[in-house]
């Protein structure tokens, strides 16, 4: 059967059948592959709103490509690839003249999109065609609710990467090759119509679903459709709406910067910064009150979804020090990473002050020291010397760190994702302020996070769109989409060109048309009852 983009049904119709208790699991009814699930009661809306959540995870998590990580960072202001350490599917991320429209990410992107819209598109319409009993309205509401912010959680995606994009709003009931291109505007009502309702009717994140271990803080919350709503009113240029929701996340009193040393390790060395990365402290119940949305791994009791492959997040981001004689695996050095993405001088030279907490050993590793016993440089300082200090040892991000003495190998990664944080709403915040001419509360917004991480303030001349990226690649760095990041702010072509200037797998062929991904080929071949346009250039 030809593959369209929206002939995935996905996991959203399998879960109900797979997970459900009744006797009537025996009845046969034969479904096409079409045919989206009819969800009848409490039991198969949460199954089905919990295979959301796990086809969530397969974006962070696309495993048989280990430089998936790869593609949203390398070829941008701030990363690239060693060379004895590219994958393939990065590669035409920072070789532009490679991405083509057979692309393997922009391909994966767009499927894994429209499987998501899709599972949301079963749960939406089974609840707005009415005629469900046993389900108060207000439970309806809520579960509509999450299915309409992983809706536009989705389409937000699709406006960023490739703009113009086939708006479906109904599950797919038969085949279809007719698929045209709707307009961004439209496309971006729809993701705000979405993201209203989800912001009105999801629970503050107090309040959220519980479980016989608590709260189950994975679960989406109004906060976190109010942050992607920022985003995307910033991407329209509806800037002073930008700001009333990120307002409306401050001025909440849900959220809190960290300011104070929490969690597991604080009888080690560390700082607030830091401590909000450590395997343990990243849940809000874990002592994180700046967590708005965290994709939760371990522990499954209180997972909703789990996670799909492995994550590679620790091994693109970490240093293969254990390849240096004298040098051990261990859990002070994040565990065994293979060192797919490496700073840019930028980064790691040029962005921060030297008191900048964010800049700390603990934050931004750049000194190793021999630690098996056995050897006799015991305890000294390792050398930037020889061929392999972009590989081995240089400077790198601990947000990913995380050792399992049971898998020293270091394959799997079971370290929480801390999706949405109000770092991150002050940054959003600023950027509104900034774009209406507000210099002065932009400035006094980026500060909050300056005044954390004991760096200077930044006065309101200074306040330009360059530093406000600047201050979200020191916050957020190897947490936010990077690449998404510089092609919503239109700045991809002119950031990378300044700060990507390494000779080590040089920036090659990147020009304003990659300020959008190519459709996928796949889906224009087989569209044959329309024209599904390709974007310009490719």
């Amino acid at each position: 059967m030809k593959k369209n983009i929206l002939i995935y049904i996905g996991i959203c119709a399998v879960f109900p059948m797979i997970l459900s208790c009744r006797k009537s699991f025996l009845d046969e009814t034969v479904y096409s592959s079409y045919t989206p699930a009819t969800l009848k009661d409490s039991l198969g809306f949460e199954a089905s709103i919990t295979g959301m959540y796990n086809h969530l995870s397969g974006f962070f998590s696309y495993s048989d490509q280990q430089g998936w990580p790869s593609v949203w960072q390398a070829g941008t202001d701030i990363a690239f690839v060693p060379p004895s350490q590219k994958q393939g599917i990065e590669v035409p991320y920072y070789d532009y003249t490679q991405l083509i429209t057979t692309d393997n990410a922009a391909s994966y992107s767009w499927g894994w999109s429209y499987r998501m819209i899709n599972n949301a598109n079963v749960i939406i319409a089974n609840i707005e065609g009415g005629g469900i009993a046993g389900i108060g309205q207000a439970n309806l509401n809520a579960t509509n609710a999450e299915a309409k912010f992983f809706r536009g959680y989705a389409y937000n995606i699709l406006a960023t990467l490739f703009g113009k994009v086939p708006l479906v709003t109904k599950p797919v009931s038969s085949p279809k090759t007719d698929y045209t291109r709707t307009s961004l505007d439209s496309v971006n009502n729809q993701i705000v119509a979405d993201l209203v309702y989800a912001a009105t009717n999801l629970p503050d994140i107090d309040n959220v679903k519980s479980n016989s271990k608590g709260r189950m803080y994975g679960r989406a919350n109004k906060a976190m459709a109010q942050q992607l709503l920022a985003e995307v009113y910033l991407r329209m240029g509806r800037n002073d709406l930008a700001e009333q929701q990120t307002q409306a996340i401050i001025s909440s009193g849900k959220f809190s910067l960290v300011t104070a040393r929490y969690g597991t390790k604080t009888a080690l060395p560390g700082d607030p910064f830091s401590d909000m990365f450590v395997y343990g402290n990243e849940r809000r119940n874990q002592g994180n009150r700046e967590a708005i949305w965290v994709m939760e791994q371990e522990n499954p009791s209180t997972v909703i979804g789990g996670i799909t492959n492995n994550p590679q997040q620790r091994r693109n981001w970490g240093a293969a020090y254990y390849q240096i004689s004298g040098m051990a695996i261990c859990d002070s050095l994040g565990g065994r990473g293979i060192a797919r993405l490496r700073l840019t001088d930028y980064v790691a030279y040029g962005l921060y002050e030297s008191g900048d907490m964010r800049n700390s050993q603990n934050n931004l590793r750049r000194k190793f020291y021999y630690n098996d016993p056995a050897s006799a440089n015991f305890g000294k300082q390792v050398p930037y010397a020889g061929s392999d200090t972009i590989f081995k040892i240089a400077p790198h991000t601990t947000k990913w760190y995380q050792f399992d003495p049971n898998d020293v190998f270091g394959f799997a990664m079971i370290k929480d994702f801390i999706l949405m944080r109000l770092g991150e709403t002050y940054l959003l915040q600023a950027e509104a302020q900034f774009k209406q001419g507000k210099l002065a509360e932009a400035a006094a917004s980026l500060n909050m996070i300056r005044i954390r991480a004991n760096a200077s303030p930044v006065t309101p001349a200074q306040v330009t769109m360059d530093y406000i990226l600047d201050e979200r690649a020191r916050e957020l760095l190897a947490e936010e989409n990077r690449r998404m990041t510089l092609m919503r702010t239109g700045t991809l072509v002119t950031r990378t060109l300044k700060y990507n200037t390494q000779t080590i797998n040089p920036v090659v062929g990147l020009t304003n048309k990659n300020l959008l991904l190519p459709i996928p080929k796949s889906e224009i071949d087989l569209n044959k009852d329309a024209v599904l346009e390709q974007n310009s250039g490719y």
